[in-house]
């Protein structure tokens, strides 16, 4: 599953927690994962949509976690079942409802 994939690639790489829904507790600096699409099987490869919501302690900080997700994204291609990534979207998603500032980025992503 791309999503473990994913979770597991950025729980290595950042220096926040990553969680694939909402923590019951939140830390101040967070990442939450989503696969919000995903296309058919071709030649053995599937293309998914991730997006990753950058939780921070202000709308500067929330910028700038979502910023390094983005380096750390594109880097991801050294995980062996991910051959390709494009990043589809960025902007601000801030949580009006929880008054939570955050960002998010969505990513193309091919893998087996």
């Amino acid at each position: 599953m791309i999503e473990v994939t994913v979770l597991k690639y950025l729980e290595r790489t950042m220096e926040c927690p990553v969680y694939a829904e909402e923590p019951n507790k939140a830390p101040a600096r967070y990442l939450v994962i989503e696969k919000t699409g995903s296309s058919a099987e071709e030649n053995c490869l599937f293309t998914s949509m991730i997006a990753i919501k950058s939780y921070g302690t202000g709308m500067l900080d929330s910028m700038q976690l979502n910023e390094e997700v983005k380096e750390a994204m594109f880097l991801i291609t050294t995980e062996p079942d991910v051959t390709d990534i494009s990043l589809n979207s960025d902007y601000n998603f801030s949580d009006t409802l929880k008054k939570k500032y955050r960002y998010q980025a969505v990513f193309d992503i091919t893998h087996y």
